[in-house]
């Protein structure tokens, strides 16, 4: 079995993997193009789903599995997989934990007025005069009640918030006081304290929320996205800010990445940028490839039980 790596792992990944699984041919490389010649006789591609295109799906002729080592599959080329049948499985779940932690860290750093406090000492300013408040009994509303969703909400629970989700169906959660949908969510932005969107980029969510959203939140409401970019135009996010509608908003994910030097965001007053790192930590590549590891067993011994299984047709 021949196993091509769109990427480079860490070289105790790449001993891991061949020491774990002798009898199979791994293949690393820093990037897709460098594969072309190995592509036709790849059974499994392990990629992080954002350099396959419909031309190396359609060259790929022994392909029958790709792993991709993160959640987010909106670049993927779905209508060539579904072409041939392919089997798909992802990462999801594996971000809960980095992006709960850092959700948290930005209410707390919020609540807090932390950033007021650095910029204090940099000035060598005492000022007790700063308007902290606290988590404690505000209220969470969490746009994408899945596996990131749930794991903010029960860390929110810790501080006793009053916490609010949204999914598919409108169907209870663990550790969710209530839960909305799509079509219902509009009703609980003028409760909401802190708003966090993880929705995925799919054709129901892409710019989903416009000003009208916004109209409805409390002038001091925080808005964190940490899901994708596409959630909202960036001429609404800025009208929005322009008009003071909410009180502060921290973007972690946008349209085009890296973000661009001279963008607004930057210089916006109420806006913090962050570099799209919510999910990032050092465990995140053990995480991805212990389910890459359970996942290679099954399809090597023939079963079914593989984790992640994507629908091709949904995208998701």
């Amino acid at each position: 079995m021949k196993i091509i790596f769109t990427f480079q792992p860490k070289e105790e990944f790449v001993s891991d993997l061949t020491n774990s699984f002798p009898g199979v041919e791994f293949l690393f490389y820093k990037k897709i193009n460098q594969t072309e010649s190995e592509l036709p006789d790849a059974e499994v591609i392990v990629t992080m789903g954002e350099d396959l295109t419909s031309d190396h799906i359609e060259r790929s002729k022994k392909c029958k599995w790709i792993m991709v080592t993160s959640a987010g599959l909106e670049k993927m080329p779905f209508e060539a997989i579904k072409r041939r049948g392919i089997l798909v499985t992802n990462a999801m779940g594996i971000h809960k934990i980095p992006m709960a932690e850092f959700t948290i860290g930005l209410m707390l750093q919020h609540a807090k007025q932390l950033q007021s406090v650095w910029e204090q000492e940099k000035d060598a300013v005492w000022s007790r005069r700063l308007p902290t408040t606290e988590l404690h009994e505000a209220s969470l509303l969490i746009l994408g009640a899945g596996a990131i969703g749930g794991e903010i909400a029960r860390l929110a629970k810790a501080f006793q918030m009053n916490v609010s989700g949204v999914n598919s169906t409108g169907s209870p959660g663990k550790h969710f006081d209530s839960m909305f949908t799509l079509e219902t969510f509009m009703d609980q932005l003028p409760e909401a304290d802190y708003i966090v969107s993880v929705l995925p980029s799919t054709n129901r969510t892409k710019r989903i929320l416009d000003v009208d959203h916004f109209e409805q939140m409390k002038d001091s409401a925080v808005f964190i996205n940490i899901g994708r970019g596409d959630l909202v135009e960036e001429s609404v996010l800025l009208e929005v800010m322009e008009k003071k509608l909410i009180q502060h908003m921290y973007l972690d994910v946008f349209d085009q990445e890296p973000l661009s030097e001279h963008h607004p965001f930057w210089k916006t007053e109420g806006i913090t940028v962050t570099p799209h790192l919510s999910s990032i930590t050092k465990k995140y590549m053990p995480r991805a490839l212990e389910i890459f590891k359970k996942n290679l067993s099954t399809y090597s011994n023939k079963k079914d039980n593989f984790i992640n299984v994507i629908d091709a047709e949904r995208g998701y």
